[in-house]
């Protein structure tokens, strides 16, 4: 019963201690609860990646990433989310890109590799440091995860509107808890077609190679939302975007630096002759070879089978490029010029028995010309339909005399 006794009054004496605060830790006088079992979210950082464009034709548009950086020193994990991870050895990858069936996946790596590639060709990377709430990093956190599992990491890519970068876009949105909203840029609403001769402004066959391909639809104004295919806009737009939930602002990007400094970039040169010194080269040919149709009062049968082997093989492209799954390409007036219709008259030509092609070919450069109103022409296309309108005018006169 002593013994019963003495540890009853050594239990009343701890639970005195305790309540009466005699026994209290010192760090729950000093201490947060957050303190004590502090989040560990707030050692993550996520940010918005922008990459400058280098030589390289895949890269003339830039690139965006999202960078997860848990900076706890017993748990470190800093690696890159790319949505634009390709294959070009796939095959038929170019013939499935511009017909808008290729499909890029998501990769993640260690960050210092993924810079590893822009230092090699001198191109900066800017972070910025998105200001998200502990539950929006655990979104984020487990929205790239899903997205890494197998079957979910493939997806349809479109160049204008599922990138690499709207990707990122989309994903950072869908975990923000509140409304993102963007700042409208006043009097800013340029066309697909002009962004794309921003971006190669120096890489002239490029984007001769690019106006070749869009249609109509590529020289309509486009919205803040369409313009963020580009990263450099969306790098702009998220540095002036504002998240608004239970009645108050708070800046989307909480810090601006740069990741990776520019350094020296290697201009690879390309064919020396731009598309509007060969158009007027070719309009040069084409006058001369008029003249001396007329004078020796008959055509020149090698010059009619280039120009229509020239037309009618990219005439070609241009139509099957009507079933793209790019929406921009489908209606291309261009056609009026580039089409199969000289195939199916080639051998008539050859043999002189078909005059009715050049009639045919003058009637849709007119509409070809009349199409210039609506659309913007790939430059030196317009030295292209004078040679072949000065050759229907050589074949019409000569069935004339």
């Amino acid at each position: 019963m002593k013994h019963l006794k003495t540890v009853f009054n050594t239990l009343f004496g701890l639970l005195l201690m305790l309540f009466s605060g005699a026994y209290t830790p010192v760090y729950a006088q000093e201490s947060t609860v957050e303190d004590i079992l502090p989040d560990p979210m707030d050692s993550v950082e996520i940010s918005l990646l922008t990459c400058q464009p280098h030589d390289e034709i895949y890269s003339l548009y830039g690139h965006t990433a999202i960078r997860y950086h848990d900076m706890r020193k017993d748990k470190e994990v800093d690696v890159a989310f790319n949505y634009g991870v390709f294959d070009f050895k796939k095959p038929y990858f170019v013939l499935r890109f511009v017909f808008g069936l290729t499909d890029y996946e998501l990769g993640v790596y260690p960050f210092n590799i993924f810079l590893k590639e822009y230092r090699h060709f001198g191109s900066m990377v800017t972070e910025q440091v998105l200001n998200l709430t502990s539950e929006e990093k655990l979104l984020l956190h487990e929205a790239l995860r899903q997205n890494l599992q197998p079957g979910n990491s493939v997806y349809r890519y479109n160049y204008f509107y599922n990138n690499c970068t709207t990707k990122a876009r989309d994903i950072i949105e869908k975990c923000i808890t509140g409304k993102t909203e963007y700042a409208e840029r006043e009097d800013f609403t340029p066309t697909y077609r002009e962004m794309v001769h921003e971006m190669t402004r120096n890489h002239p066959w490029a984007r001769f190679g690019n106006d070749l391909l869009l249609g109509i639809k590529a020289d309509q104004p486009t919205t803040l939302r369409q313009q963020e295919f580009l990263p450099y806009n969306l790098m702009y737009d998220f540095d002036h975007a504002q998240i608004y939930e239970n009645g108050q602002y708070r800046p989307l990007v909480k810090e601006r630096r740069t990741a990776l400094p520019g350094g020296v970039q290697i201009v690879k040169q390309g064919f020396p002759l731009s598309p509007i010194a060969c158009a007027i080269l070719l309009t040069v040919t084409g006058l001369i070879l008029l003249i001396l149709q007329w004078r020796a009062k008959r055509s020149f049968l090698f010059w009619d089978i280039l120009l229509m082997l020239t037309i009618g093989t990219i005439g070609v492209m241009l139509t099957l490029m009507l079933f793209s799954q790019h929406p921009t390409v489908s209606l291309n007036l261009q056609i009026l010029l580039f089409n199969p219709l000289p195939w199916f008259f080639l051998w008539p030509v050859i043999r002189g028995r078909q005059n009715r092609y050049w009639l045919i070919s003058c009637a849709l450069i007119a509409l070809f010309f009349i199409g210039s109103l609506f659309q913007q022409y790939a430059e030196g296309l317009w030295s292209l339909a004078l040679c072949l309108l000065m050759q229907c005018y050589i074949h019409i006169k000569k069935v004339s005399r």
